[in-house]
């Protein structure tokens, strides 16, 4: 399996790699946001949402699950971290379908609605503000991808 790493110093460098991965983002886009308590990725997803040309202040849906920003392209941006039946429906297809991008925080706990193709992000907590973020690409189209901001 392909993997992409890139190591940050600060949360201005971890959001400005974010912004970077937001410019080549399409309609459907699907990213698993995975990372432990403060590892970052509420911080990255408002990089995206900086490259999505969102203007909307981006915090964590943690007692929503969902928001939906407007910019460049709808981000929804999912916390699942309280969805406490894996195999609910809840509707995630729709957004994974539609005509933003989604990221989702604590993606593994619904692994099983997640779409096979998608791009997974890691988020390491190094110290302070050092991050190690990893990419895992899964279906060409997430390949493509990384290849093209990893250049």
């Amino acid at each position: 399996m392909n993997q992409f790493e890139r190591n940050t110093a600060s949360s201005e460098e971890t959001s400005q790699f974010a912004q970077r991965l937001a410019a080549l983002l399409q309609p459907g886009d699907v990213i698993a946001l995975e990372g432990d308590l403060g590892a970052g990725k509420t911080t990255f997803t408002k990089g995206l949402a900086l490259g999505l040309e969102i203007k909307k202040t981006v915090n964590s849906p943690t007692f929503t699950i969902i928001k939906e920003y407007h910019g460049r392209l709808p981000l929804y941006h999912m916390d699942v971290y309280r969805v406490e039946d894996a195999l609910e429906d809840l509707g995630f297809d729709e957004y994974f379908e539609g005509e933003g991008v989604t990221v989702v925080e604590w993606a593994h706990l619904i692994e099983e609605q997640l779409p096979e193709a998608r791009l997974t992000i890691y988020l390491y907590h190094e110290s302070d503000d050092k991050r190690r973020i990893v990419l895992v690409p899964k279906g060409k189209r997430y390949e493509e991808l990384c290849k093209e901001i990893f250049q």
